[in-house]
């Protein structure tokens, strides 16, 4: 059986028994969550937090010991962890660091995990108190090393008693202070320059490095969980795309656990205060750490995990770092389809690109936020089955959802990817062979109209696109899909009377203008993903084709020309 950190949770009662995972075996032990552990110096919950109206700084725990110092193979890679306490080793079963479990996800004969987390510091002081040279000079080629932070980073630049808050954001900003506590003279960096230097240091020694973002707090509005400690897990992503170095969106992943669980559920992992877990938060944290790195392209730790290690699912969408609501207090439009959307990973690799990348520069960012969701290689069918309950969780009143299916739609739905043709009420019962899952299949039509169902029932406007034609040419024009897909999302559009803008029609006879020899470099492969100059060209379509309609429900949100 795959292995699921959240078996354990479910399986619990909300007076929570727990086992320990810290090496303990079998020794099982009950305490109260709104009970204060020993030592603690307070910040303990009766009730589930709620949003604060200002940044909540993460509480310090009662001590913040140094990581325990373990002798390495030196015959082996080392994975090593730099982070704060909610990866350090903690007090036990009632406050545990998730790096702590993660060894376990390990065989320790093939790799050594060095947790050097400790608690209480930010990117800024992790690296100005020497814990970062000392990780450094133990790292050699072949080395990984994971780098998360952002929980203390919020705090003050300067006072007596932690001055360890970094400049916000990734730029090259700097403040010279004189430190109140360290009583030093000191230039404070931007967290992203911390983390740059992180990242720079450890590709110089010839190790791999890889940014998460953060941990999960306790704090929930509207049913769902708290997604970033302010914007430090943007500013992680950005930072580790301009590097060309991976990223595990823990944040978003264990979020996407957690708000099906429910708050009652997820504040017993949280017995101690809104940040630091139990050891079963800490544990659904590491696998989550795992599933990441096993999701990542390149799997960088594929050999050197353990069998509980290799138990864990890989997440195949994990590694993409599909966005979310910048501004969570606008509107939004979600982008959703296919790799003519969004191509891989969103960032040009092979030199394609999908027009959804390029959409974003039509519109007021002050005024909408484009969430392009779209992933590469699904049909109208497995998008709705894998994908679509993702956006739903974010998807709002007011918000927009355009679709774009069709590409990957042909085929026997037997196989496991494609729908049934046409726009009727059939259906299909098939044994799916890629997940081995029994499975009621609907026509392309009918994935449609589920997908403008929900969109409705979530109080958001559906917006119908058909799909971008491909370079094939018959006669000396473009081959139009009127007769398939192209046609269908048209008749499901006009009898559900939603906003249809024909991509088909009108890329294509902006490409029959251009004629072949300037259709060609719009491509980034044989026929079917454009390069980014194509990218761009089917974004103004798309523009131009809202722009057609009677009534164009993005029109208050697009830019002056």
């Amino acid at each position: 059986m795959k292995h699921s950190a959240l078996f354990t949770i479910l399986a619990l009662p909300i007076a929570l028994t727990i086992v320990s995972m810290t090496g303990c075996g079998d020794d099982v032990r009950r305490f109260q969550p709104s009970v204060a552990p020993a030592g603690s110096t307070g910040n303990v919950k009766t009730d589930p937090v709620p949003v604060a109206a200002v940044p909540v700084l993460a509480p310090d725990l009662a001590t913040n010991p140094p990581p325990v110092a373990r002798v390495l193979n030196p015959n082996l890679p080392v994975l090593f962890i730099a982070g704060d306490s909610t990866a350090a080793r903690g007090a036990g079963e009632a406050q545990q660091g998730w790096a702590v479990p993660f060894a376990d996800y390990f065989d320790p004969t093939k790799v050594n995990v060095a947790n050097r987390a400790r608690g209480g510091r930010s990117s800024r002081t992790f690296v100005t108190e020497g814990l970062w040279d000392q990780l450094l000079a133990n790292v050699k080629s072949g080395d990984i090393v994971l780098i998360q932070f952002g929980h203390n980073d919020a705090g003050a630049i300067n006072d007596a008693s932690r001055a360890r808050g970094s400049l916000r954001g990734i730029g090259d900003e700097t403040e010279e202070i004189d430190n109140l506590l360290t009583k030093k003279h000191e230039v404070v960096h931007t967290f992203g320059w911390y983390i740059n230097k992180m990242i720079a240091e450890t590709k110089a020694k010839g190790a791999t490095p890889i940014v998460l973002s953060l941990t999960i707090r306790d704090i929930w509005k509207d049913g769902k969980v708290e997604r970033g400690s302010g914007r430090f897990s943007q500013w992680s992503a950005e930072v580790a795309g301009s590097n060309g170095v991976q990223f595990v969106d823990v944040m978003n992943m264990v979020a996407d656990k957690f708000d099906p669980l429910g708050q009652e559920k997820v504040h017993a992992l949280y017995p101690r205060d809104q940040t630091h877990f139990n050891a079963i938060g800490a544990d659904i944290h590491a696998a989550t750490v795992v599933c990441g790195l096993k999701s990542l392209r390149s799997n960088p730790v594929r050999r050197l995990l353990s069998a509980k290690g290799e138990a864990v699912e890989v997440d195949r969408s994990a590694s993409l770092n599909l966005p979310r609501p910048a501004n969570p207090s606008l509107a939004s439009l979600f982008l959703i389809g296919d790799s003519t959307v969004r191509n891989g990973h969103g960032d040009g690799a092979g030199g394609q690109w999908g027009w959804g990348d390029f959409v974003g520069k039509y519109f007021d960012s002050e005024k909408l936020n484009i969430v392009n969701r779209a992933v590469g290689g699904t049909s109208s069918r497995t998008y709705f089955s894998g994908q679509w309950p993702r956006v739903l969780v974010m998807l709002k009143k007011g918000d927009f959802v355009m679709m774009q299916f069709g590409h990957n739609d042909n085929g026997s739905p037997a196989a496991g990817r494609t729908s049934i043709k046409g726009i009727g009420e059939e259906t299909l019962k098939v044994d799916n062979p890629t997940n081995n899952q029994h499975e009621v299949v609907y026509t392309f039509g009918g994935y449609l109209r589920k997908y403008i169902a929900d969109t409705r029932a979530q109080g958001a406007t559906p917006i119908v696109c058909s799909l971008i034609p491909r370079k094939i040419w018959k006669d000396g024009k473009i081959t139009r899909n009127k007769e398939s897909h192209a046609g269908w999302a048209e008749q499901v559009a006009r009898a559900e009377g939603v906003a249809f803008v024909d991509l088909n029609e009108i890329i294509a006879s902006r490409y029959d203008e251009l004629g072949p020899q300037k259709v060609e470099p719009l491509f980034g492969d044989e026929h079917t993903h454009t390069s980014a100059a194509g990218a761009e060209l089917n974004a103004h379509c798309v523009i131009a084709g809202l722009k057609m309609l009677e009534e164009n429900p993005l029109e208050p949100y697009l830019r002056p020309e």
